[in-house]
This record gives C-alpha cells, structure tokens and sequence, in this order.
C-alpha cells in the first residue's frame, strides 16, 4: 500500500478547506455581495463623502506614522532581544506579545488613563503643549501598541537564524559597522520586514477597540473609518456600512499584493546572489 506523505491529508485538507470557506470566505463574500447591492452610483457617493474621505485621511496617515514607528522601534527591539543578553530579557520577550493577549477595549482604556491630561504620562505633557488623548497623536499611539508585533516577530527569527560570519566577513573586508547593516544584514532582512510591515498596517487600517477610546472620535478630524462604519451599523444603514468597510478590504488587499509582489522579487534577487 503506498504510504502518505501526511497521514489523514483528504480529512485534514477538507477540514482546512472547510474553514477557510466559513471563517475567511464567507464574511468577505457577505460584505461584497452587500456592497454590491447599492449599484454604482450610490456606492460612489457613499464612499466618496465628505465624512468618508476624512476618515480615509485619518486612517491611512496615522496607520502609515505607526508602522513607520514599528519599523525602526519594532527592528530595533528584535535585534536587542536576538544579539544580547541581560538580566529580564525574557520578561521583555513575553511582553512584545502582549497586545496579541490583551483585549484591545482594555489597551484603549489603560492607553486612554496613561496619556489623559491627569495621567500618568498626560500630566508631563500636556504643559509641555503635547496632547495625545483625543487626537491623532493618540491614535498613532494605539496603532502601534496594537501592532508592533507584527514586526518583531517576523523579523526575529530571520535575524536567529542568520550566519555571524557573514557580517565578520564584512567586517574583516574593511566595511564598518553601518555599511555591513546596510549592505549585509539589512537585505537579508528586507522580506521578513516588508512581512512585518505589510502586517502592522493592515492591523493599524483596521483597529477599533484600542482606539475608540483614545481618539476622541469628533468627525472630520480623529473619526477612524472603523468607527464609521460601526456609526452605520448603529444607524441600521447595513449597505452603507459594507461599502466603506470594503474600501478597507480593498487597502488591505491591494497592499498585500503590492507585498508579495515586492517579497518575490527581493527573494529572487537574494538566491541569484
């Protein structure tokens, strides 16, 4: 009898299957067909509102400021945490992944008590002319606590499980410590960070429960396009809902695909090397 590569593959493969189609598939097709119900000309002007467009300048400009935080903050934490050991680097490897734990409803009401003008933060700041809470500031901080994991551990392990002697190489060549960063380490690292970026933005375009409570959610000017369409929920105008939420799936689509388009050619270009 000829043997299986993975025993149980027709069960295990139709189980798989079966969720995609349920969890994945199935809300996604939902919220196209809901969309599409409205035609084209008023799906334009639902998307295309004033209030809509606002939002889609929030949203965007503060999830690309916190992911461009994540990037430099995010890489740096992993290299700490791969290169060094100290007393509570542990802890602090546990601790990256507790906004994957916590309830984003509680980092938005903790983020919301540090950074209010009597927090703890708030009442340093807020002499010094930073408000943070109830405006885009505060937003920016919430996107990122919510996806600065993305980040870290995707490039962690990358960063494991690259050779030492590749940089000693480079080192012993005559390049200095920033040109072996640059010309050594930081290609080698580019797929998993484009990963992790592409990652943290997505969770950032689509964050809500972190943020309703920090933003201060005024219209035209900290309202997130998640919240919009939660308005619209509330308003019971569903066809209105699904299509600004599909502006968002767009995003994230389109980005994603731009990514791994990106990924692809960066991999090829490192095997060729």
């Amino acid at each position: 009898m000829r043997q299986r590569v993975l025993p149980g593959l027709p069960l295990s493969l139709g189980l798989t299957l079966l969720y995609a189609a349920l969890i994945i598939a199935l809300p996604i097709l939902a919220l196209v067909f809901k969309a599409a119900s409205l035609g084209p000309a008023a799906y334009w002007q639902i998307v295309s509102s004033e209030r809509a467009l606002a939002s889609y300048r929030v949203t965007v400009a503060c999830a690309l400021a916190a992911t461009a935080f994540n990037l430099v903050f995010g890489l740096a934490l992993a290299w700490v945490l791969v290169r060094y050991r100290f007393p509570g680097r542990r802890l602090l490897d546990a601790v990256v992944d507790l906004p994957f734990a916590l309830p984003t409803a509680v980092a938005g009401i903790a983020l919301t008590t540090l950074f209010a003008p009597g927090g703890w933060f708030g009442h340093v700041l807020d002499p010094l002319g930073i408000r943070v809470a109830y405006t885009p500031l505060g937003i920016i901080i919430a996107m990122a606590f919510t996806s600065l994991p993305f980040i870290v551990r995707t490039v962690q392990p990358v960063l494991e499980e690259l050779d030492p002697a590749l940089e000693e190489a480079g080192l012993s060549l005559g390049a200095s410590d920033r040109e072996v960063f640059t010309r050594v380490v930081l290609p080698l690292l580019a797929p998993a960070v484009l990963a992790g970026l592409s990652l943290s933005f997505a969770r950032s375009l689509g964050e809500f429960g972190a943020i309703i409570f920090i933003a201060g959610n005024q219209p035209m000017s900290t309202e997130i396009t998640a919240l919009l369409v939660f308005i619209r929920l509330e308003e019971y105008e569903y066809q209105a809902a699904a299509a600004i939420a599909s502006v968002l799936l767009i995003t994230a689509f389109v980005m994603l695909a731009v990514t791994n388009l990106i990924q692809r050619r960066a991999l090829r270009y490192l095997q060729k090397d």
